[in-house]
């Protein structure tokens, strides 16, 4: 990446994403949506057993211009028990989404809101993988929006000696994140945020 002053306005081009690099959008007009999700594990997909794994919470915080415009949360209901080591991850019982809303009743909520926008998560291909296939079972179109993730986004700005981890707990430390990542999709969102700005 070539050298910038404080004062120069990074597009994505810059980022040098074929991706983004058509249009050449100032970054400060950009929306971004910053997505986390918590699962019941981490197969997205049906294996030969047939079994898939399911989201069980959505978080997401819409920013513009280093503001943020917008949050979304809410638990979804996985249709299936929460194994044990899960909820000592997160602390998300079978008995708190036990009334929440299915995947099918939350997903064309969260792709309204986040219409329009780049999605960015942490590790997006875990995340934007989840999203995708539940649309897929849900039989709802999948809007292919661009994607930014800021663990390969962290890997081309800061060197292995600068960040030897780039899980988000560790860059949320190095970065100065405001928020802590908890294993909670909201609280995980607004940190991804932070580590997004710092990068």
């Amino acid at each position: 990446m070539a050298p910038f002053s404080t004062d120069e306005q990074l597009s994505f081009g810059d980022l040098d994403s074929a991706q983004f690099a058509a249009a050449e959008p100032s970054l400060r007009e950009v929306t971004f949506v910053v997505v986390d999700l918590e699962t019941t594990g981490g197969r997205a997909k049906a294996g030969p057993d047939g079994h898939h794994d399911a989201i069980t919470e959505i978080g997401a915080v819409k920013v513009r211009g280093g503001e943020v415009i917008g949050a979304f949360a809410t638990r979804v209901d996985p249709g299936r028990a929460i194994p044990p080591q899960i909820v000592q991850l997160t602390g998300i019982t079978t008995a708190m989404v036990r009334d929440a809303p299915t995947i099918d009743a939350v997903l064309p909520m969260f792709l309204e809101f986040a219409r329009g926008a780049v999605l960015v998560a942490h590790n997006a291909g875990f995340d934007i993988g989840f999203l995708r296939a539940a649309a897929q079972r849900s039989d709802i179109a999948w809007p292919s929006p661009p994607v930014l993730c800021t663990v390969r986004l962290a890997r081309r700005v800061l060197s292995r000696d600068e960040a030897p981890s780039v899980r988000l707990s560790a860059l949320a430390r190095l970065l100065g994140s405001a928020t802590e990542p908890t294993h909670r999709a909201l609280d995980d969102a607004r940190a991804t945020v932070d580590v997004l700005h710092a990068l």
